[in-house]
């Protein structure tokens, strides 16, 4: 005679394991070709495509999220700082989609194959005022990275043509400063208040003005965050980014 003893299996393992067993049973999974639903919508992102590589891109980053309050409802444009060579933009967009519970898409997918319309699934934008405006209009988030630096404690740039989407269809720019490190899968995204000028410009310097002052506010938020180390002396700068 079976016992309980003999069916229930006690699963020890930690979260990366168990992160490697989601995304090996993902990759592995047998896909159908007549989908039971639609679940691409009208820019491209495949609902059902992310949740099947969920657990690959949970194997590569392990975010945690604060701030999300600030973004509970309605378009809004959310600017990070981005290190140089990295996937700040893609991973930061993952990680608020899995807190808010809605679809966020982020600006900087490349026009070509392959990986244009593989970034277009996961919900990537090309970097062009219209496509984000559109996007916007429609009531979406939308992540923009600034321009990536190799100090991963600066804010680098912020393109003016790209923010100018938010003023066309007036709706709230807020920045998030990110952390992560190039030795683990640890990351945080802290996302700030709206953006509010004193002054309201009209004209060609409104969007100008507006990227300034997002790139200004990003730094502060950087240099009011703590950051991750190695603990290492003389390679502490690996554990930030």
């Amino acid at each position: 005679m079976s016992t309980v003893a003999d069916v229930i299996h006690i699963d020890t393992r930690g979260g990366a394991a168990a992160s490697f067993d989601r995304a090996l049973r993902a990759v592995t999974r047998p896909v159908s070709v007549v989908w039971p639903r639609p679940t691409v919508d009208e820019w491209g992102r495949d609902a059902q495509f992310i949740e099947a590589l969920s657990p690959v891109t949970h194997l590569r980053w392990d975010v945690s999220v604060g701030g999300e309050h600030h973004l509970s409802g309605g378009a809004a444009l959310i600017v990070v700082n981005t290190r140089r060579f990295a996937l700040t933009p893609v991973s930061t967009a993952l990680a608020l989609s899995d807190v808010l519970h809605r679809p966020v898409r982020f600006v900087g997918r490349p026009d070509t194959v392959p990986f244009g319309p593989f970034l277009r699934r996961m919900g990537g934008l090309l970097a062009r005022p219209e496509e984000i405006a559109g996007a916007l209009r429609a009531g979406d988030l939308v992540v923009l990275g600034a321009q990536g630096t190799l100090n991963p404690r600066q804010a680098g740039v912020v393109d003016h043509t790209l923010v100018a989407a938010a003023l066309s269809e007036k709706v709230p720019v807020h920045v998030a400063a990110t952390l992560s490190t190039v030795i683990s899968r640890q990351a945080r995204v802290e996302v700030a208040a709206a953006l509010r000028s004193r002054k309201k410009r009209r004209g060609p310097l409104a969007e100008v003005e507006l990227a300034e002052h997002a790139q200004r506010r990003l730094q502060d938020l950087l240099d009011e965050m703590g950051g991750t180390r190695t603990g290492v002396p003389g390679l502490g700068w690996l554990g930030e980014g």
